[in-house]
């Protein structure tokens, strides 16, 4: 047993102490292998074809010519493909998303969409003759246009609530002594991890195995199964390391088309996607438009709170961006309202990103509190600690810890927010004004039901068997660290083995649900097993293994609100001659229940932080309205926040374990994002005076909205 002190509290063992990732020599020296890397006899590759209409038909493909080409072995179109099972629900219940399920008709409903796959023997000739295949198509008129006004929008059912309402809003906004009514917006935003989307697909005497980049590989397996009528027992993935994936990695066209190809041609087919096929066919997050209307008391305590929020579709497949699903946590009012919206549009399915819903959510929400702070002349953090609610202001329940107010009181202390001058526009240094601004964060902290063996191998060590996903969060460490205490030994006696299928179900890496759900298992495994050791007892040569699954254990969690929740504080410079604004520090407070290891939690929080900085001033993805399409679908083209963006970024924590989660965890993979971009835009405002209230801040924005000058 070792024992630390975190600075908080003692720690007895390895969680909560820092640990280096146990994998991480193997990523630096290039020992482990991703899925596009990974070595196969006979090994063709596949080069998907994907449509230059935004919506028609496909009139033709004409396959001769291509087929003549050096190394060509077949190429895959609607015409021919096999036909895919899609009218199910799937493990996530929700219907799989039919860009995923390629070449089933000759349908177009977007720009980006796969007609085609040309497998050849190198990828060089595969991209050669996917480049020289012609389709002709018949082309139809599109919409790809999200207005706040769209006659097309519809409230959300089934799954996710689209409305949820109490009180007379319309009384209570009247009957207001302040009162904010306003609009943001934020743009289309992607993914952009470092490793592209790849998979692998053979067949094995007589199974199916699928090596992939992907968060699940249970979830990816089952819906490849249900997809080919396949027996659950037949299908196989392997996803070991990761580069990076934040919502984007789930069953997509690159597994399908290459578990076709290798049907067809019965040997091992690779397909991996391009950087600018990523743009369209690996989801996105959906632009959104969202009204606010808030109402309150002389001294800001709400009596309204309104919160509409319009996002967009597809037209194969609905997803929601739900963005109002903030509001339901955060700030109760006798009237209280939240809307989510969408409309179906001629656009490739947006989905899951970093934060869904409360990365656009927050920062509508958290800006409009900060204007409403303004009208009352309340502090903004005085303002929000006034309207704590004491339950869900929703869902009625009590929460399982609201930290909130001690993330404020010492973020205020670290960050001087005492010494603020809340007047706009009166700190300046030379050509710059500055500002501060903060926000509040949360997140939910759910789980998932999962499996997990542990196995007491004959030389005295253990290995932990789980279908987990390391997406670069440092799950494998952390899995290692949570089995290290319940087995009570030192980690260096623990080997975690993930990114099977094969060691059964479990949870995705998703929903910031990950370490969360399989350290539960885990722990219920090892516990279990150290109990069956006897002192001094002899291990056979196969060892001795305990499986679990905590499948009714986690049941129990719906009784209560359970979320991380965070205070963000930002300090910006805004050149208003050149319109630039930089962000010269960052704090995020957070109480995001055990902190299992310190290392790359911090990492992780600060990672989220980052994209908020990058997505209050660079990220925006703008289509042309002529070709559907988007313009610079690349890298390049696509602004993201660089290492001269952040000179200093900070994130700590406070006590909060979760009473009913055997290891106390809840979630950090998300709640750093969360009101990041609304403390830097609030950051802006006290700078300059002027509001912004549609991301990004770009300079042209900010010389276009004036403000004072020095």
């Amino acid at each position: 047993m070792t024992t630390a002190t975190s600075g908080r509290t003692t720690v007895t063992g390895a969680v909560g102490t820092a640990h280096t990732r146990v994998e991480g020599r193997d990523k630096v020296t290039g020992a482990a292998r991703y899925a596009g890397e990974i070595p196969f006899a006979g090994l063709a590759h596949g080069w998907l074809v994907v449509s230059t209409v935004a919506r028609g038909r496909i009139l033709s493909v004409e396959t001769a010519p291509v087929l003549d080409m050096p190394g060509v072995l077949t190429v895959l179109h609607h015409g021919n493909a096999p036909r895919l099972e899609i009218d199910y629900i799937g493990s996530l219940g929700v219907p799989p998303d039919p860009t995923a399920a390629v070449f089933q008709n000759d349908r177009v409903p977007h720009a980006g969409w796969p007609v085609a796959l040309v497998v050849a023997e190198t990828p060089e000739q595969a991209r050669e003759a996917a480049e020289a295949l012609v389709v002709t198509y018949e082309r139809e008129p599109h919409d790809i246009a999200l207005t706040a006004d769209h006659p097309d929008a519809y409230p959300v059912d089934g799954h996710m609530p689209g409305v949820t309402q109490k009180g007379d809003l319309e009384a209570e906004l009247a009957a207001s002594a302040h009162v904010v009514d306003v609009e943001y917006t934020t743009p289309e935003e992607h993914h952009g991890m470092m490793e592209p989307h790849a998979a692998t697909a053979r067949w094995d005497g007589g199974r199916l195995e699928v090596v992939d980049s992907n968060q699940g590989t249970s979830w990816v397996a089952d819906e490849l199964a249900r997809m080919f009528s396949l027996d659950a027992s037949v299908v196989r993935v392997r996803s070991e390391h990761v580069g990076g994936g934040f919502g984007s990695k789930g069953i997509r066209a690159h597994q399908v088309s290459a578990v076709m190809a290798a049907t067809a041609l019965q040997r091992p087919v690779r397909v991996v996607l391009t950087r600018r096929q990523m743009f369209s066919l690996t989801g996105y997050r959906s632009p959104t438009t969202q009204r606010v209307r808030l109402g309150a008391d002389p001294d800001g305590r709400l009596r309204a709170l309104d919160h509409r929020s319009l996002s967009r579709t597809s037209t194969v497949w609905e997803f929601v961006e739900p963005s109002a699903g903030v509001a339901r946590v955060m700030y109760d009012a006798d009237a209280h309202r939240t809307a989510n919206e969408v409309v179906r549009l001629d656009v490739p399915s947006p989905s899951w990103m970093r934060g869904p819903g409360e990365a656009p959510g927050s920062f509508a929400l958290e800006a409009a509190l900060d204007e409403l702070a303004e009208r009352c002349g309340v502090d903004p953090i005085e303002l929000r600690l006034r309207n704590e609610p004491g339950l869900g202001p929703v869902s009625g329940l009590p929460f399982a810890g609201r930290n909130l107010a001690a993330c404020f009181r010492e973020g205020a202390r670290r960050f001087g927010w005492a010494d603020r001058d809340p007047r706009p526009g009166m700190r300046r240094e030379g050509r710059w004004l500055l500002g501060t601004g903060t926000a509040a964060a949360s997140f939910p902290a759910g789980a998932l039901p999962s499996t997990a063996a542990v196995t007491a191998e004959a030389d005295g060590t253990f290995t932990v068997r789980i279908a987990a996903a390391d997406i670069g969060t440092g799950a494998r460490t952390a899995l290692t660290l949570v089995a290290a205490d319940a087995l009570r030994v030192t980690p260096d006696r623990v080997r975690v083995r993930i990114g099977d299928s094969d060691f059964g179900p479990a949870g995705i890496a998703g929903g910031s649900m990950g370490t969360r759900s399989w350290a539960w298992a885990v722990t219920a495994a090892a516990g279990e097993l150290r109990h069956r050791l006897l002192p001094g007892g002899v291990v056979p040569p196969e060892g001795i293994t305990v499986r679990s699954d905590t499948t009714a254990a986690i049941g129990a969690l719906a009784r209560k609100e359970r979320h991380s929740f965070g205070a963000q504080f930002a300090e910006v410079a805004v050149d208003v001659t050149t319109g630039e604004v930089r962000v010269r520090r960052m704090l995020g407070i957070f109480a995001a229940g055990r902190i299992v290891n310190p290392l790359t939690a911090r990492g992780q929080l600060v990672g989220g932080m980052i994209w908020g900085i990058s997505m209050a001033l660079h990220e925006e993805a703008v289509r042309d309205g002529a070709s559907g399409g988007l313009y610079g679908p690349d890298l390049a083209g696509y602004h993201v926040a660089t290492h001269a963006d952040v000179p200093a970024v900070e994130a700590d924590w406070v006590d909060d374990p979760d009473p009913d989660d055997p290891v106390g965890i809840k979630g950090i993979g998300e709640v750093g994002i969360v009101g990041a971009a609304a403390a830097v835009a609030n950051a802006v405002w006290h700078a300059t005076g002027v509001r912004h209230r549609s991301l990004p801040i770009r300079p042209d924005r900010v010389l276009e909205a004036g403000g004072p000058r020095v």
